[in-house]
């Protein structure tokens, strides 16, 4: 499949979800789900669909879901990203949901990269303000969602000053996760905060000395150590040494 032949397909797909044949649609996405399509053209997909009526496009996304495979999840995340621009708290809900349903890592990380991550870049309030609410979830999926989506803002942002306030904010976002006892989840933490080390690191290790400071983060903490790590690697080597010093 190519360029081209990936946007006909999304074309052909709109039509038959919008007239009511999902089943179909469904029939003719799986062969190309089933083979190792480049994600770039299912985002191509994806982002078609997520450009139609909500409620027949959802119930489609539900059949892909029930399908469970790899590409299946970025062809989910894509249109879910697109209906951001029109439904902010249902398009984060229903990524949420579908988080939990796959419960695997990689849709969780390809759902991460493809809506809350680019929704910090063009909506940062709003984004931000969803995100909180998934920090206290009771799925590991939904926790690793918020580390993995601050790694996407970062990598976008690569040390603006002028995001400095947006890059400190991400990081008191992040702050209750750094006693995450779940290892899935602390690794999409420790995901975000290397990429906000790598481009803010003195915001980063500012950040990390209060925690060493806060009672409840002097506890052991299993995957305490493994977040510290990544934030800290691309740190310069000196400011690097400090904050680890600090630790022991």
């Amino acid at each position: 499949m190519n360029t081209q032949e990936a946007r006909e397909l999304g074309e052909i797909l709109a039509v038959l979800v919008n007239s009511g044949q999902p089943e179909q649609a469904s029939d003719l996405l799986f062969p190309v789900l089933a083979e190792r399509t480049p994600f770039r053209l299912l985002d191509i997909i994806g982002l078609r669909l997520g450009t139609e009526s909500l409620e027949p496009v959802n119930s489609f996304l539900d059949l892909v879901a029930v399908q469970r495979t790899m590409g299946g999840w970025i062809i989910i995340a894509s249109a879910l990203r697109q209906q951001f621009k029109r439904d902010h708290p249902g398009a984060f809900e229903r990524a949420r949901i579908y988080a939990i349903i796959a419960d695997t890592w990689y849709a969780a990380d390809s759902i991460g990269e493809r809506l809350p991550g680019p929704a910090l870049v063009t909506s940062f309030e709003p984004a931000l303000l969803g995100l909180a609410s998934w920090r206290g979830d009771t799925n590991r999926w939904v926790r690793r969602l918020v580390g993995v989506a601050v790694h996407y803002w970062a990598k976008q942002a690569k040390g603006k000053p002028r995001l400095h306030p947006q890059a400190e904010a991400l990081l008191e976002l992040l702050s209750p996760l750094f006693s995450e006892v779940d290892l899935d989840a602390a690794k999409g933490v420790g995901w975000g905060l290397k990429t906000l080390g790598r481009y803010y690191p003195d915001l980063v290790a500012d950040w990390l000395s209060r925690q060493v400071g806060m009672p409840h983060r002097s506890l052991v903490r299993p995957h305490r150590a493994l977040m510290l790590r990544k934030a800290t690697l691309y740190m310069p080597a000196e400011l690097r040494k400090i904050v680890l010093e600090k630790f022991q």
